[in-house]
């Protein structure tokens, strides 16, 4: 009886491994715009990017681009810094522009016949300390390489922070949000660590100044992605930004217009 039972479930068990596709509802794309201008610290800042693609299906990794849009940003002195699409990416550049903290500038994205806007401050970043530690016995379960890097908070300012860290050992950055509601004034740490780490690899760090709206919004990209290397991949619910339709309030993109300083290192594990 024993014997028939264990084949039973082997039975069960290979029949579990069968794939199942869902079919899942469509909808018509919606344009996605990811508009974040960062201003390495120690560079001029006159190169910058925007990429304009679409919504995809749930189950495709590729976000098809858009091309045939006019793009400007604008700052308070009313000069205009024109994008220009590099031809069929969806990728639109401006070799001229003009960063300066606490300068208020506008985007305006024309296409099809509809007008897209946003306003956002480029907000000042502190820099992160040259001293970074490492911890051969880090980790949460104490069997990783750990590294520790530190920022000083301005204690006069009510600050936000994205963090970005990049080994060679994933595809896309991994991301942390910070405010300073609990540590405003401090010598703050940042940690960390990776199973996979090893001496001679090199770590990229940033340290990204973000406004509070654009902090909410990055936490909720963050939690709706599941936290994983890569929070702009297909998310299963979708997540506004500061973008409005000017013609189509129906018709809303999803994205951000952001404006930051950053200050990054490079960290070789020793």
């Amino acid at each position: 009886m024993k014997k028939y039972i264990i084949i039973a479930m082997g039975l069960f068990l290979i029949s579990c491994e069968k794939v199942i596709d869902v079919e899942l509802d469509t909808v018509e794309p919606r344009l996605v715009v990811d508009a974040s201008i960062d201003w390495i610290r120690n560079t001029s800042g006159n190169r910058q990017k925007i990429k304009l693609s679409t919504t995809t299906g749930y189950y495709n990794s590729d976000f098809p681009g858009v091309s045939g849009a006019s793009i400007v940003i604008t700052n308070s002195a009313n000069t205009d810094f024109n994008f220009v699409e590099n031809p069929g990416t969806g990728e639109y550049i401006c070799n001229n522009f003009q960063p300066a903290l606490g300068e208020n500038y506008t985007l305006t994205i024309s296409l099809n016949g509809e007008t897209y806007k946003a306003t956002e401050t480029l907000t000042g970043a502190p820099e992160i300390e040259d001293h970074i530690a490492q911890n051969n016995n880090g980790g949460m379960s104490g069997d990783e390489i750990e590294i520790t890097y530190y920022y000083q908070d301005n204690i006069n300012e009510k600050n936000y922070y994205v963090f970005s860290n990049k080994s060679p050992h994933i595809a896309f950055p991994q991301y942390k949000v910070q405010d300073d509601e609990n540590n405003n004034g401090g010598l703050n740490p940042i940690y960390y660590s990776d199973k996979d780490l090893a001496a001679g690899d090199v770590i990229n760090i940033k340290l990204i100044a973000v406004s509070k709206r654009y902090y909410d919004y990055f936490r909720k990209i963050l939690n709706a992605s599941g936290n994983d290397d890569n929070p702009f991949g297909t998310t299963p619910t979708a997540v506004r930004g500061n973008i409005n339709n000017q013609t189509n309030s129906a018709n809303f993109p999803y994205g951000y217009f952001r404006l930051s300083e950053v200050d990054t290192r490079d960290y070789t594990i020793q």
